[in-house]
């Protein structure tokens, strides 16, 4: 994968949205609340983020090229390195996993306006 692809495949779920924040990242949300960042510097130390279980956050961070997220690791968000860290279907499961749990933790009421809009 690479930023491009990052930014279609998290574009196409369900009201997701992006914005740029911190600068020059892009920060990929559903009802207001982050399931990806994707840096779009070429220097920056981490080119993707996004959040995941506690058991995969473990066996990611095991991982060489893979690292607990600056921040954001208490809540058991990691980063990669680069992009071919992680196969691309793997890649493209732990992303739709972030955005399935950020949208479940939304408010009924939230979550409702989503779904029927």
């Amino acid at each position: 994968m690479n930023l491009e692809s990052v930014k279609t495949y998290c574009l196409s779920f369900p009201h997701a949205t992006e914005k740029i924040m911190w600068d020059d990242d892009y920060v990929f949300k559903i009802g207001g609340k982050m399931f990806a960042i994707a840096a779009t510097r070429p220097d920056a130390k981490y080119v993707l983020s996004f959040k995941c279980t506690p058991e995969k956050f473990a066996e990611l961070t095991e991982r060489n090229g893979i690292a607990p997220a600056p921040y954001a690791a208490r809540y058991f968000w990691v980063s990669l390195e680069r992009f071919d860290v992680l196969h691309q279907k793997e890649v493209k499961a732990l992303l739709k996993e972030s955005y399935e749990m950020v949208f479940e933790k939304l408010t009924k009421k939230l979550k409702k306006e989503l779904l029927d809009a």
